[in-house]
């Protein structure tokens, strides 16, 4: 089985594919700090629970947008799973996929992953939304190449730039509206709901039909990251819902690198 690891800027996802299914998943924040046998501590545990063991995996595939988390992820595959990790997009073919932007070395690796994983599974011209740290919107057309894209600050980052401007301002979570569907909060915390949330979804819904507009083709909208199944009940802009697209990424490279051994 595939040992598939996603390591973004607030948090890392380790997932247990076996072919594309997805049989386990566990997620802990990022820290570069973290060692190689801290994580190996931590996931023997998880493996243990879930009747999972560390034989079980016989590769690890890695999307990193963390630089100083490659040596402890390297280090965490040779010494724990007797495998050297692939690393995203550096195989011998490389993402499989034309990246047609001004710089293509500079796009992370999640997006590019998700990219392939978006064009595998749904045809045509695709913008793919990713809820992480950052919001982004990455334009992919019908034969799979990366046109390029937006990046938006990601949702937790726009409150917590509020609550830290504002000393009066509460911290509040992030969840869906009331039953009430009036914008005109009555209280300081109501108004903040309605300014965070619905000023997200007016900045997605206005973002997509701009690249619409621009790319001039039917265009299907595919959204991943963890607050994708939060926003898809209050806007009808997604076509596609797939928390998993990221993994399923990783698990196409992963084939496409055994296939190149």
């Amino acid at each position: 089985m595939l040992l598939a690891v996603d390591v973004g800027n607030t948090n890392i996802v380790f997932a247990v594919i076996a072919g594309r299914d997805v049989r386990a998943r566990w997620r802990i924040a990022t820290d570069a700090r973290r060692t190689a046998d801290e994580y190996a501590v931590w996931l023997m545990q998880l493996f243990a629970i879930g009747g999972l063991s560390f034989a079980d995996i016989d590769r690890i595939i890695v999307s990193s947008v963390v630089p100083r988390s490659r040596h402890n992820m390297t280090v965490l595959g040779e010494k724990y799973f007797g495998t050297v990790p692939i690393f995203a997009g550096e195989s011998a073919d490389g993402w499989g996929i034309e990246i047609d932007v001004e710089e293509p070395r500079s796009l992370g690796a999640d997006r590019a992953v998700n990219a392939i994983a978006a064009h595998d599974a749904i045809p045509g011209d695709l913008i793919v939304i990713d809820f992480g740290t950052a919001t982004t919107f990455d334009v992919v057309d019908f034969n799979g190449a990366y046109k390029g894209g937006i990046i938006a600050p990601g949702i937790n980052l726009s409150l917590d730039a509020l609550v830290n401007a504002a000393a009066k301002l509460p911290r509040i979570a992030i969840e869906g509206p009331s039953q009430s569907t009036s914008v005109i909060g009555r209280n300081t915390e109501t108004q903040m709901h309605i300014g965070v949330f619905w000023g997200y979804v007016a900045m997605m819904e206005g973002l997509v039909a701009r690249l619409r507009s621009e790319i001039g083709r039917p265009v299907k909208v595919v959204a991943t990251g963890g607050l994708a199944l939060l926003f898809d009940t209050h806007t009808d802009i997604f076509d596609v819902v797939d928390v998993d697209l990221t993994l399923t990424g990783l698990a196409i490279l992963a084939e496409r690198a055994g296939k190149n051994l």
